[in-house]
């Protein structure tokens, strides 16, 4: 529950289109629009959804769910009538993903992207808030990542995200829409999927840990990650939907905590709660990662009133609280 809320303006019987809304990050939103009156039409085709984050709303008559593909034009179609903004989370995710499979990786998150896009210009949906990626950083090595400075993508994933900005903002331009990109950061929190090869790396070491098994960590462990609780994203996206300072429109904003840990201090961290004491087992480094990562969050709080309320240590309890439940 969001007992603070984070939208200035009402947004009670608006009518928000979230794209992978049965993901982790969009069932999260979906949860705040929700308990706080609007109506959400979420689009999922459930290829990495989890229609089981979406059972609480399915008795809330403000909730509709279309299942429907981003590479389908129609399919985009029908589920920007008589939408008011488009929340877009919907991707493949993941570095080695994208690197083992750079075709679907294009299909779904640059294709799917612009028939999004397309799809909201034509339904007259002004505003469009979409998931960018902390991986458009690249190699660019100083810290903390500044919006205006980015390196040479890393992966397909990379490529896919930063190629999504430069859409958003040629539809800024061509069709006079109000398009938002958020970058994050490691988000992590309740309802991120802990199964597959592809799983974050956060819920992998809680599940091994609760399973009183050693979990992998790639490399020395001393690569640094901005952790980010969901509530956080959830936040951003709110104020992107909502906002009304024009400055804001067309912009990417960094969506973090701003504060940095290395996954070895995540995983001590995740075994001093549990009570474990289990040493990780680590190999090769993956390919396509970055080693340090620390966003710099002033224009997000300048221009969208972004004020993150969970650091990593308040996070990460109801993270594994969360988890305990579903392993327990």
């Amino acid at each position: 529950m969001y007992e603070i809320p984070f939208h200035k303006n009402t947004i009670e019987n608006k009518q928000f289109l979230i794209t992978g809304g049965a993901g982790f990050i969009g069932s999260n939103i979906t949860e705040y629009l929700l308990q706080h009156g609007a109506k959400v039409r979420v689009f999922d085709n459930l290829a990495t959804g989890n229609i089981e984050n979406l059972s609480a709303f399915k008795s809330n008559t403000n909730f509709e769910f279309f299942e429907g593909d981003l590479r389908n034009v129609d399919d985009c179609n029908n589920a920007c009538k008589e939408i008011d903004a488009v929340c877009h989370q919907a991707a493949i995710g993941s570095v080695p993903r994208s690197i083992k499979d750079p075709i679907t990786s294009n299909d779904v998150n640059v294709g799917g992207f612009v028939n999004m896009l397309t799809a909201a210009k034509d339904a007259g949906i002004t505003r469009f808030v979409y998931a960018s990626s902390s991986s458009v950083y690249g190699d660019e090595p100083n810290l903390p990542k500044k919006e205006e400075r980015i390196g040479n993508p890393l992966s397909p994933y990379a490529v896919t995200k930063f190629t999504n900005e430069v859409y958003a903002n040629v539809f800024a331009r061509c069709y006079n829409l109000e398009l938002i990109g958020l970058r994050y950061f490691n988000i992590f929190g309740p309802k991120q999927d802990p199964n597959g090869v592809y799983a974050a790396v956060m819920p992998l070491f809680i599940k091994a840990l609760l399973n009183n098994e050693a979990p992998y960590i790639n490399g020395d462990g001393e690569q640094s990650r901005d952790f980010t609780f969901v509530h956080n994203a959830v936040q951003a996206n709110v104020l992107a939907l909502t906002t009304d300072n024009a400055a804001a429109y067309n912009q990417a904003y960094n969506i973090a905590f701003g504060q940095r840990f290395t996954i070895n201090q995540m995983y001590d961290a995740i075994c001093a709660y549990l009570q474990k004491d289990i040493k990780a087992i680590h190999r090769e480094p993956r390919d396509g990662d970055i080693r340090d990562s620390l966003a710099d969050i002033s224009k997000a709080q300048q221009l969208l009133g972004y004020q993150p309320q969970y650091s990593f240590e308040q996070g990460l309890p109801l993270t594994i609280e969360y988890f305990k439940q579903i392993f327990g």
